[in-house]
């Protein structure tokens, strides 16, 4: 089985790209799809979007590069969209313009626009270019009024043009089918849409409150329950990578759950994952070099000490001599103002703290004379090590003879390492409260408190020794020297006889995810969001009963041209899934046709594209005169946009007291 590695794709920074002179005064139209995961911007005159990057905004700290020595000059602490490099050292620090998927918080939609006009090569402070922007299904006019204010008031743009994303990319993708049941599937919300006629029946259309940003926060999640000791290496930026790769939908999800109860199936169907890691090489020294090595690290630091304690006896020689150069002045009559200050200057208040200094600095100096002279004769009395010979292997009769003596070390080792272990689980239920060793441990305890305070003689007695060594969290016996030395020997020993036994498990497969069902569990959030504890039915319920308000002869239009588009409708099993749940619910023999629509992504950028190609185009635009008549909450609808419904002035409703 392969086994996969995380990409961690880094976003390149978006150059700026020329304003050329045909662009500049032909006033090209502006095409923005403001998606609430990505926005696309480009010339109506371009084949693709020119920019495609995250609605996001991250506000650094100027702390930050204070602690790792990095000049914050030349680093902006704003940076939006691709300009953030990595977007998970700055998580907690992001800002998006987006309420789910209205647009609500508009000095961040400034900043983005800002980015967006500047990127395109506009060095103007008016963008004399109109503008056709997408935005949500039955956007709020509160989000649409404020949009507009922002882009005529500050980008001074000659006209909008508003639209729907979905509309959008169905008259791209699908401009001669009459009817369709678009079924988009966003970020943060789904929608279901019937079309009949090229026209969007409104009153019919039904919400999904969940989307691409539910299913990837619910995939980190279940990862980080299964594999809680790598939960910081499991970042939403892998969950999203992962869900991108190798989620799938189930056609049947009780079936695909029944499957992997079988261990041949999940073997061969398991995904493996390599987390990045840093192997550490094992020390492949013998117990000599070992000692050797011990010794010289011991020599290292006592000529570090030594170093240390010499600089610090030449600082206490150098204030002992200004000290007494302060008692001399004291002792041949100098008082006053300069006798002051020069006790100032080493805090001293009177000649009585100077003394005391004295005797103090005096008695130091002396210790770490001696301490010098000490370490000095140690070292000339220390002998060189006498190197031991190495011995010769043992010679057996026969196999049988070295077979049982290498069980019998082998033994000895795998003893060693049971009693090590043991210790080790022993520490870890002491720590728990809930075990029964921490629970024994907690009783002891508690019964040692109960005594009189005046009768407080543990630790008299031989068996207090005992006690101790129960309560403790070590359990009163830790890996000694001796113990540790013993293991060595013991495995140099049989690595001597046989080299491959003591082979060293690759270390990587300790940092390796292997997701099973959680690969069909995560995309089943869209059709069961009760495992995210949401009230709201799923997605092939919604689009059931969507089909239910239409008359039978609209139902069969419908169904037999549902298209799928959103950054989900990539996820492979997707429209098999849903084909199958449409034939569940449609008469017998029914025409149900489902079709993922091309490059799903880029629909609604080209479908808003064509539309600046349409006769309409200038007609239903927005423009500045419009906008100066009839208010910032009005704009002209057409057929890909959103009704237009005013808002009602404030009304007095009574209530009648009960």
């Amino acid at each position: 089985m392969d086994l996969l590695e995380f990409q961690d794709l880094k976003p390149s920074p978006d150059i700026v790209h020329s304003y050329t002179p045909s662009l500049r005064n032909n006033s090209t139209p502006i095409v923005i799809d403001n998606g609430s995961y990505q926005c696309r911007v480009g010339w109506a005159t371009s084949s693709e979007p020119l920019l495609v990057f995250k609605n996001l905004i991250a506000k650094l700290r100027k702390e930050r590069y204070k602690k790792e020595n990095i000049d914050s000059s030349q680093i902006p602490l704003l940076q939006v969209g691709n300009d953030i490099v990595n977007i998970e050292t700055v998580r907690f620090q992001l800002k998006s313009q987006f309420d789910k998927n209205v647009v609500t918080h508009f000095e961040a939609q400034e900043q983005l626009f800002d980015y967006t006009f500047s990127h395109l090569g506009i060095d103007n402070e008016k963008v004399s270019h109109p503008i056709v922007l997408t935005e949500a299904f039955v956007n709020p006019n509160s989000s649409r009024q404020y949009m507009t204010e922002l882009l005529f008031e500050c980008y001074n743009v000659p006209g909008i043009s508003y639209g729907v994303d979905s509309l959008f990319g169905r008259y791209f993708s699908e401009p001669q089918q009459e009817n369709a049941l678009i079924v988009s599937l966003g970020y943060h919300t789904c929608h279901v849409i019937p079309v009949l006629k090229h026209k969007a029946v409104f009153d019919n259309v039904r919400r999904l409150n969940t989307g691409g940003h539910h299913i990837i926060t619910f995939l980190h999640r279940i990862l980080q329950l299964k594999y809680p000791a790598h939960s910081t290496s499991i970042t939403l930026s892998r969950a999203e990578e992962l869900l991108h790769t190798i989620c799938e939908v189930a056609i049947s999800y009780k079936e695909e759950l029944t499957k992997w109860l079988d261990t041949e199936y999940y073997e061969s169907h398991i995904k493996k994952i390599q987390l990045p890691y840093t192997s550490s090489v094992p020390s492949s020294l013998t117990l000599e070099q070992q000692k050797e090595r011990k010794k010289e690290l011991a020599r290292r630091l006592t000529e570090i000490n030594a170093r240390k304690r010499e600089e610090r006896l030449a600082e206490d020689e150098d204030k002992l001599t200004q000290f007494l150069h302060i008692q001399e002045m004291f002792e041949i009559g100098i008082e006053g103002e300069e006798l002051e200050n020069a006790l100032a200057e080493f805090q001293l208040r009177n000649i009585q703290d100077l003394q005391k200094n004295i005797s103090n600095l005096s008695m130091r100096i002396e210790k770490t004379k001696a301490k010098m002279k000490s370490a000095k004769f140690t070292d000339e009395s220390e002998e060189p090590p006498v190197k031991q010979v190495k011995t010769n292997k043992m010679v057996f009769e026969n196999e049988k003879d070295l077979n049982e003596y290498l069980q019998n070390i082998k033994k000895k080792r795998q003893d060693i390492l049971n009693r090590k272990l043991l210790r080790k689980q022993r520490k870890q239920d002491m720590a728990k409260r809930r075990t029964a060793a921490g629970q024994e441990r907690m009783r002891i305890i508690s019964q040692l408190a109960r005594k009189e305070k005046g009768n407080d003689d543990f630790g008299l007695r031989d068996e207090d020794w005992d006690i101790y060594k129960t309560i403790s969290k070590d359990g009163g016996d830790t890996d000694s020297d001796a113990e540790n030395e013993k293991l060595l020997e013991l495995e140099e020993t049989i690595r001597e006889y046989e080299p491959n036994e003591l082979e060293i498990v690759n270390p990587g497969e300790t940092y390796q995810l292997h997701v099973g069902i959680e690969r069909y569990r995560a995309p089943e959030l869209l059709f069961k969001p009760y495992m995210l504890g949401s009230s709201e039915a799923g997605l092939s319920e919604v689009i059931a009963y969507v089909l239910s308000l239409f008359k039978a002869e609209e139902q069969f239009l419908l169904a037999s041209n549902v298209v799928i588009m959103g950054g989900l409708s990539s996820l492979r099993g997707l429209k098999e899934r849903i084909l199958s749940d449409l034939i569940s619910v449609r008469p017998f023999k029914s025409k149900v046709n489902v079709k993922i629509a091309k490059n799903p992504g880029l629909t609604a950028w080209c479908g808003a594209k064509k539309w600046t190609k349409n006769p309409e185009f200038k007609k239903k635009m927005l423009t500045r005169q419009m906008y100066d008549e009839f208010g910032s909450e009005y704009f002209v609808t057409h057929s890909y946009s959103n009704p237009f419904y005013k808002t009602p002035k404030g009304q007095t409703i009574d209530v009648e007291a009960p």
